[in-house]
């Protein structure tokens, strides 16, 4: 049957290739964070501008915390099924096929960390310029400001899904649509 499947879509043995590396680069990376991170919290590589960081992270990407887990668990699942539908649908389009193998690679890598510890481990923190909002109110809304001073630590899996919606947004904004192509216009002699 699968033999059939790579037959029928010949895209899915690259994209597997790319799912299943972003998968054990980043559950190798975080098992050897749990080790070696997890007893000293923290190493300098650069100085203070880039340090290995051991973080247990209960919410989503970068740090942004969740109120509502089931839900978000439950709108993952159905994400990383829209991007596989997504993938048998884009037969030609090899930058979006790359891009939503990377999305689901890093989906799936922080998906089995969140099922099987609760939480998800980031190590990346490098530092970041200083960003100041003070509190301010717009029309009917109170925004109570935000200061940051580093990135918020982060992991392969989300730089995985980062670099595939960067890939995503580029390729909308620039990419060539070969369907919306007009025919070329026959010449007359």
């Amino acid at each position: 049957m699968s033999i059939n499947l790579i037959k029928r879509y010949p895209q899915i043995k690259p994209i597997s290739i790319v799912i299943l590396s972003v998968l054990i680069l980043d559950q190798v990376t975080k098992y050897l964070a749990r080790i070696f991170l997890q007893p000293k919290h923290s190493i300098a590589v650069l100085d203070n501008f880039f340090r290995l960081t051991y973080v247990e992270n209960p919410g989503i990407a970068f740090g942004v915390r969740i109120n509502n887990k089931v839900f978000f668990t439950i709108l993952t699942i159905f994400a990383v099924i829209l991007i596989f539908y997504y993938l048998f649908m884009l037969r030609e389009q090899k930058i979006l096929r790359f891009a939503f193998a990377l999305i689901l690679g890093g989906a799936f890598g922080n998906l089995i960390d969140r099922f099987i510890y609760g939480s998800v481990v980031d190590f990346f923190d490098f530092e970041f310029f200083n960003i100041h909002i003070p509190p301010f109110k717009f029309l009917f809304f109170q925004f109570g400001g935000y200061t940051m001073d580093r990135w918020p630590v982060f992991n392969i899996a989300d730089s995985a899904v980062t670099i595939g919606m960067i890939l995503i947004i580029i390729n909308a904004i620039w990419g060539k649509s070969t369907e919306n192509k007009p025919d070329a216009i026959p010449e007359n002699n």
